[in-house]
């Protein structure tokens, strides 16, 4: 029976993460068919602080028990990757004089999953030992990071392990539409059809 996360006290779904996540057949990407092992965990956005804490509870807890997490910020890494650049200085000077959606433009350039994000995150799997990714900050890098193009960009380079992408909104499903991302609840991203919800995963 599938569950409907949205109604599962933040305890149940805590429960049935590490469930999920620390067993055999979440690590070794069984009955997946050919799909890429992509998984979203949807929460309200109402309830970012709750699940925040779940998170480092779920991180802490999964290491605890020998799963080794790889955590990536979208937010964190985006600020990594400016400094990197040396742009961020310029990002916060011409902040206040620029119009939003120009502003929203050069982030956008400056942050294109295809050729600044997906290749930092790609440095840091290949840097690190890890059995599960999880990423997170979905809902602070919105507008000028879209988590579809992370994921369709992700595709090819994070295959080798599971990814698991805390999303604040809906992963919703219907036979006219097809399945597609809702940030907020409110904001219809593209069709990305590729992952799993995971709590309609069994452990």
């Amino acid at each position: 029976m599938k569950a409907d996360s949205a109604r599962m006290p933040m305890q149940n779904r805590f429960q049935h993460l590490f469930a999920v996540i620390s067993g055999q057949r979440f690590l070794n990407k069984q009955g997946l068919g050919n799909e890429v092992p992509f998984f979203i965990c949807p929460y309200k956005p109402e309830e970012s602080v709750e699940m925040e804490r779940l998170l480092r509870l779920l991180v802490n807890s999964l290491e605890q028990a020998g799963v080794r997490i790889l955590e990536i910020n979208l937010y964190d890494l985006s600020i990594e990757i400016l400094k990197e650049e040396d742009t961020w200085n310029r990002i916060i000077e011409v902040e206040d004089s620029v119009p939003k959606e120009e502003f929203k433009e050069l982030l956008q350039g400056m942050l294109d999953p295809e050729t600044h994000l997906v290749p930092a995150i790609a440095a840091k799997l290949a840097s690190t030992d890890f059995q599960v990714l999880f990423l997170s900050g979905v809902g602070e890098v919105f507008p000028y990071i879209r988590s579809h193009n992370v994921l369709n960009n992700l595709q090819s380079t994070a295959k080798e392990k599971p990814t698991v992408m805390f999303f604040p909104g809906a992963y919703t499903y219907s036979p006219e539409s097809g399945t597609s991302l809702d940030l907020f609840g409110r904001l219809r991203d593209d069709k990305y059809y590729r992952a799993f919800n995971i709590f309609h995963c069994e452990a």
